[in-house]
């Protein structure tokens, strides 16, 4: 990955299309001249065809998912699976979130299966982990040369949601220990990122992006966070 990737999560935001477009809008326009940033807009997957319907011509800005299952098709009532998420123009999609290992008991048996179902059907996979650990079990018994879409998002619980970010120097230790197991594969921050302290974790601790969610949801914030990680 040669440029820095900023992916806005939106979670379960926002409740109307018009709220989506408008949203959607206000970021298009402003990373319009931004060059050496790839943003993601990962949406809920019912706005996602209609946005990316009006995204073409802004090489920058690309699609994801929120989640996604571990089979193609079939009788798997409410799922999306990873070949729907390609027809409708996404290239990426977040797997293994804290709040879905929460709230829908993801285990790291499902998320495991969820990675290898991505891969193949050649999505890149945004996996987010607290722990260490969790790298091993959801990475199981899939090769390294499968992993070349894998892209690491660190998010400690703490700081998801709580406008309490993770102290730098912590996060940095974190990135390097990553980065001593998958050599090769971009890591992330993510957890209570803002315009103020979103320079701190490329510059300092030396995360190749960021995942963010609830600024992605105030385009001004955003959009200053992207345009401040552009001037690196």
């Amino acid at each position: 990955m040669n440029k820095l990737l900023i992916i806005g999560n939106w979670k379960c935001n926002p409740t109307t299309l018009a709220k989506a477009k408008q949203l959607f809008n206000s970021v298009k326009k402003g990373i319009k001249k931004i060059k050496n940033i790839e943003v993601v807009i990962c949406p809920p997957f019912v706005y996602l065809s209609v946005l990316a319907a009006s995204a073409k011509g802004y090489g920058g800005l690309r699609f994801g998912s929120q989640d996604c299952f571990w089979e193609d098709k079939g009788s798997f009532t409410g799922e999306i699976s990873p070949a729907m998420l390609k027809d409708t123009g996404c290239e990426y999609v977040i797997i293994g979130h804290s709040e879905r290992r929460k709230y829908q008991k993801e285990t790291d048996e499902m998320i495991n299966n969820k990675i290898k179902a991505a891969l193949k059907a050649g999505l890149k996979v945004i996996l987010c982990i607290e722990k260490i650990i969790q790298i091993k079990k959801d990475l199981k018994n899939i090769k390294k040369e499968q992993l070349k879409n894998l892209i690491i998002a660190y998010e400690p619980i703490f700081a998801i949601g709580t406008g309490k970010p993770c102290a730098v120097e912590k996060a940095k230790k974190m990135r390097n220990v990553i980065g001593n197991i998958l050599k090769i594969n971009p890591v992330l921050y993510g957890g209570s990122v803002n315009s103020q302290n979103a320079n701190d974790y490329i510059e300092k601790a030396g995360f190749q992006g960021l995942l963010i969610g609830s600024a992605s949801l105030n385009p001004k914030e955003f959009l200053a966070i992207v345009k401040n990680i552009s001037k690196n």
